[in-house]
């Protein structure tokens, strides 16, 4: 039933791969099609089926991102750029690029603004697809609990009362307009000088990362990137800034693990350590007073964690 899935992920993580390594030769939709096996026109429409786009505006939007950082963070010339990620003139790019985004390449390189990038597709998401997780737990890391003092920073993050987890946030926010998991994650991925991640890693959601805002009395799930406490950069008219001060912290952490086989149960385990956690000996209290921001970072490659605020008894 979700062979399509795999097969669409597969497809588009080799495209990814393909334009990072400037491989234009396997990037052509026959290439790929006999790569997997399938005629042009039965891959094509599975695509479509499971991504909502049709696999030539695919390719241009993310090649179009890639070129973006170039065009942002690099002094080569935009004919240069154009030429590296397929386009046949610095005019075909220039119309690409300002369709995308708004703004010709040479405007946004003068002064870059938030923009909506072509996030990486996600079609094979276990959980997404309500799958869970495929084995027990084999990560042999302990979880590792510390305190930490977080300096002052700004959280850019859109934020919602109701939801109750990640897949429900972003089931509440896809029925708004703008604020939908795709024009927030790409706008996200465009904003260079986040605190966490790499500014660089397009469509991965570098950076980006869950919180919950403490306010008198309630509080609310939140979605965004942390910011330095100086940063002045335009940004996204449909989020929300807030100014955390520098505070202290306790985090609970796991090392790398298996998604697909662990996810759940390394879920558990430092759900459990969070809620067996003795503070009696310990100087510190959990602290929900208004103000204070709780963030979960979620990356199985390097770590899971939990960073809660605390305070002094």
């Amino acid at each position: 039933m979700y062979e399509w899935h795999q097969q669409v992920q597969k497809i588009a993580d080799g495209i990814d791969r393909c334009i990072a390594n400037r491989d234009d030769d396997s990037l052509t939709l026959r290439a790929i099609a006999k790569e997997n096996g399938y005629s042009e026109f039965y891959m094509t429409r599975k695509f479509k089926e499971l991504s909502g786009i049709c696999f030539r505006d695919y390719l241009r939007k993310r090649r179009l991102a890639f070129a973006l950082i170039d065009v942002r963070d690099t002094v080569r010339s935009i004919l240069e750029i154009a030429v590296d990620y397929g386009f046949s003139s610095h005019e075909a790019f220039c119309r690409s690029f300002k369709a995308a985004y708004g703004i010709p390449p040479s405007t946004y390189r003068a002064k870059p603004k938030p923009v909506v990038l072509r996030t990486k597709l996600i079609t094979f998401d276990r959980y997404l697809l309500g799958l869970g997780e495929i084995g027990m737990a084999k990560s042999s890391k302990d979880i590792k609990v510390y305190f930490v003092s977080i300096p002052a920073h700004q959280f850019l993050h859109i934020k919602n009362y109701e939801s109750d987890g990640y897949f429900d946030f972003w089931e509440k926010q896809d029925v708004i307009l703008d604020m939908d998991c795709d024009t927030i994650c790409g706008l996200l991925d465009s904003i260079k000088g986040k605190l966490d991640g790499e500014d660089d890693v397009i469509g991965k959601f570098s950076g980006q990362i869950m919180g919950r805002i403490f306010e008198n009395g309630k509080s609310a799930e939140a979605y965004g990137v942390r910011l330095p406490a100086d940063y002045d950069g335009e940004l996204p008219k449909q989020m929300l800034v807030a100014r955390v001060p520098e505070a202290e912290y306790i985090v609970f952490e796991h090392g790398s693990f298996d998604y697909e086989q662990e996810c759940e149960s390394v879920g558990d385990k430092l759900q459990t350590a969070i809620d067996s956690f003795d503070y009696s000996g310990t100087d510190y209290v959990p602290d929900h007073s208004a103000g204070r921001v709780s963030y979960f970072y979620f990356d199985p490659d390097k770590f899971i964690k939990h960073v809660l605020p605390i305070r002094h008894r």
